[in-house]
């Protein structure tokens, strides 16, 4: 009796994240107490449910992109992309790029709330409609941010729960995969999958007439500090991979130093600028310490290997078919609901799923995360970061449907799972 009633509580809560995403946290933290009063799991078993290393890493991740905000870069690169007479397509085409590229050591979110006012601003100043921009500006963070391990919380997340590290995102060694040579990591895969997929923003964004004259002033950075400090923080990601099996929260703390460091400098040289703990998003911090209780407490009582089973029995043996069902699936689940607890949930199930089956796990996780990411694509609410996007566009006077969005959105999505799985399974399935 308990255990149904855990899955009815986790699937209600489930469907208040989906519909109210504004009340995201009541829907978790209700669920929580629920789970707490019927004895799904008690309080101390909380402590031993969260995953450390990623609270830690999203949290020191969140601070140095408010930093690297504050530093003026991002607003600089897109007054360099717009300082000569270019088409409107090329500079949007160009902003997504850059936006991009952010995101692949940025939080989606962050990346949205770092470079949607600006692209508005260009917007404003030219009499150009910013709609097609912002979308597609969302779209390319959801996609380049499951190419590094520190571009999203689902990468984050795998990353932490699968016993990855920062290097396996680039290159598999070949002791990970029991062959005789290793393979690219996702973030080639995912450069296949951009430009399969930008070739959609290209068709959209021509439509977008006229020449793009230079801005009268161009934008001043205010420090190097904040990039330096990410540029370091990769730098060291990367290198602990080789040593820092040791110590299993290495990574959070190497995240966390250097967001250290980067509040000390802020404080100090920037007395006059205002830090306040609004600027960290809390609000994703404390889903993901709800979302890692709930989904530990269904793993605890089995609900995990009820997945396996149940992905055994409907693709069967064919490691293949078993690898599309896992992408499209996790594409279509996204698209309408929230990628954290959904990520959560599978990672296990899958990884359960290779272990019965004697496949190597690596190549169907970082299937789902593929699906995952860049399946929140295709609507408006697939992804936390569209939400921002469109909801800032509506704040400025700029209506966005349903349907405007998802023109744009089910293409992209398409092409860039089909390019990036693809490409990803070819190379993986080779001896």
């Amino acid at each position: 009796m308990v255990k149904i009633l855990t899955l009815l509580i986790f699937f209600i809560a489930y469907a208040g994240i989906v519909i109210k995403r504004e009340k995201a946290l009541y829907f978790v933290y209700g669920a929580i107490l629920l789970f707490l009063i019927i004895g799904s799991t008690g309080l101390s078993d909380i402590p031993r449910l969260l995953n450390y290393n990623v609270l830690g890493i999203f949290l020191g991740t969140s601070i140095l992109s408010f930093l690297f905000a504050f530093s003026g870069i991002p607003a600089f690169m897109v007054a360099y992309v717009s300082e000569k007479r270019h088409p409107v397509w090329f500079v949007y085409l160009g902003i997504c790029i850059i936006t991009g590229i952010i995101s692949m050591v940025v939080e989606n979110i962050a990346t949205i709330m770092i470079m949607a006012p600006v692209a508005l601003e260009l917007a404003r100043r030219h009499r150009i409609n910013p709609v097609p921009l912002i979308t597609g500006m969302a779209i390319s963070s959801n996609l380049q941010g499951c190419a590094t391990m520190v571009g999203d919380s689902p990468s984050i997340i795998l990353a932490m729960e699968s016993g990855m590290n920062f290097n396996d995102f680039f290159f598999m060694s070949a002791a990970k995969f029991s062959l005789t040579a290793g393979r690219p990591g996702i973030f080639f895969f995912v450069q296949i999958g951009a430009v399969a997929s930008f070739f959609v923003l290209y068709l959209f964004f021509r439509r977008e007439k006229g020449i793009m004259e230079p801005l009268p002033e161009k934008k001043a950075i205010k420090s190097y500090i904040p990039l330096s400090l990410i540029i370091f923080m990769l730098v060291s990601l990367a290198i602990s991979s080789f040593f820092g099996d040791g110590f299993r929260y290495f990574p959070a703390v190497i995240c966390l130093f250097y967001a250290a460091c980067g509040l000390v400098w802020f404080f100090i040289k920037e007395r006059e600028e205002k830090f306040e703990l609004k600027h960290i998003d809390w609000e994703s911090f404390f889903l993901l310490v709800g979302i890692f209780i709930l989904v530990g407490t269904l793993k605890n009582m089995g609900f995990i290997e009820d997945i396996a089973v149940f992905l055994q029995k409907t693709g069967g043996k064919n490691p293949f078919i078993l690898y599309n069902i896992i992408i499209w699936g996790s594409v279509f689940v996204s698209s309408f609901v929230d990628n954290i607890p959904y990520t959560m949930a599978m990672i296990s199930g899958v990884q359960i799923l290779c272990q019965r089956l004697s496949l190597n796990p690596y190549v169907f996780l970082f299937g789902l995360l593929l699906g995952t990411c860049i399946g929140g694509n295709i609507t408006p609410v697939g992804a936390s970061c569209n939400v921002v996007g469109v909801g800032l566009l509506k704040k400025n006077g700029y209506k966005v449907s349903f349907k405007d969005f998802v023109k744009i959105g089910f293409p992209f999505t398409i092409l860039a799972v089909l390019a990036s799985t693809l490409s990803m399974w070819t190379i993986y399935s080779v001896k």
